[in-house]
């Protein structure tokens, strides 16, 4: 199983970093596609499941990916596309085209190209081999909820508490905590600070035990508090307000996609050798090989009669011996019926005459019907 947890120093060297764009911008960019996923989710009233695993997706695919070479809102679309068919909830291509289209502006919306269907289903190929098939991904909430029902106090208290935490997972995943902590250690860290903003102080839980220090030792070994407050200040990052002053700069201009230039295409081209990339010259070209004996003496293709590129059939047919010429006469006016058929003799019932066949057959007739069996 592939490993899907970085640290800092694998964030800040991803292949968007490495083709210009810098921290901030490429968490921007993080979060708006992971915002368009949930509300695109929320539009077509999918599960929470089936959205934060299309989030997942789209965090593990910019590891791999620039955010210049492939448009963060085709991305998000696919990703959506792909967790609604494995998480059992699956939606229709046209209609999340159909929902990303209400959602975004204009100018968003021309990262589609002319056939938004055709770019969001050849994405989809890339998109699977990029996570290396691996479709399966666990959330914090089946977490959340089984912490939390181990959890003792007041019932009020206890309710508001894990709703804020339920909350804080939410917000969560227009960060990079999904790809860098397990679930199980996000759920234990939102659960810390939920309590601490609610004011509600965890005493004592179901199955305490005296080596157990505090409530999520029970359930996470050897987490530290600096571990807990590092995923605590990312999600509370969200509610920073911005500066009046300090507005997002403009999105890179992106690759156009179009039917010349699909996104498989544009998988090819490496952040290093990009045109864009500053101080790094485009590497000349490979002189072509020579053809070798296999493309010299090609392997002749089967021809079926399925392939539409051939003929039916496929070789030429050997002439048979020419039919004798009929004369059926002048035609019949119109309205005249063809002469009846001359009536034939009755045919008699011909038994197959083999040496032991009167053994078993008595010569005559066919039997009649049984008659164990009444008539109808």
């Amino acid at each position: 199983m592939p490993n899907w947890y970085y640290d800092k120093k694998d964030l800040r060297s991803t292949p968007s970093a490495r083709d210009g764009v810098d921290y901030e911008t490429e968490r921007r960019y993080r979060k708006e596609g992971a915002r368009f996923i949930m509300e695109a989710g929320a539009s077509m009233s999918l599960g929470h499941n089936t959205v934060a695993t299309g989030v997942v997706y789209f965090h593990r695919f910019y590891m791999f990916h620039s955010f210049r070479t492939f448009p963060r809102y085709v991305t998000a679309s696919c990703c959506l596309f792909l967790a609604g068919k494995v998480e059992e909830t699956p939606k229709k291509c046209k209609d999340i085209i159909k929902t990303a289209r209400a959602l975004l502006e204009d100018d968003k919306f021309q990262s589609f190209g002319d056939d938004p269907k055709e770019e969001v289903m050849t994405l989809e190929r890339i998109l699977l081999q990029t996570i290396k098939f691996d479709l399966q991904v666990e959330h914090p909430y089946s977490f959340l909820v089984k912490y939390a029902k181990c959890l003792k106090g007041d019932p009020a208290k206890l309710q508001k508490m894990v709703q804020m935490a339920w909350n804080f997972v939410n917000d969560s995943l227009s960060t990079t905590v999904s790809i860098q902590w397990e679930p199980e250690i996000i759920a234990v860290a939102l659960i810390y600070l939920a309590s601490k903003l609610s004011k509600f102080t965890v005493v004592d839980w179901v199955g305490k035990q005296p080596e157990h220090l505090k409530w999520w030792d029970m359930f996470v070994q050897d987490v530290t508090m600096e571990i807990l407050e590092e995923i605590c200040h990312q999600v509370l990052d969200l509610y920073q307000p911005t500066q009046a002053g300090s507005a997002p700069p403009d999105s890179p201009p992106q690759l156009p996609p179009s039917k010349a230039s699909p996104p498989m295409k544009r998988a090819n081209i490496s952040p290093i050798t990009n045109k864009n990339s500053p101080n790094i010259a485009a590497k000349t070209p490979l002189p072509p090989l020579p053809p070798t004996e296999i493309e010299a003496n090609p392997i002749p293709k089967h021809i079926t009669t399925e392939n539409p590129h051939y003929p039916y059939p496929p070789y030429p047919m050997h002439p048979g011996p020419p039919l004798p010429p009929q004369s059926h006469g002048p035609p019949l006016p119109y309205g005249t019926m063809p002469p009846a058929m001359p009536p034939q003799p009755p045919q008699t019932w011909q038994h197959y005459q083999h040496p032991h066949a009167n053994k078993y057959y008595p010569p005559g007739p066919p039997p009649g019907r049984n008659p164990y069996y009444p008539s109808q």
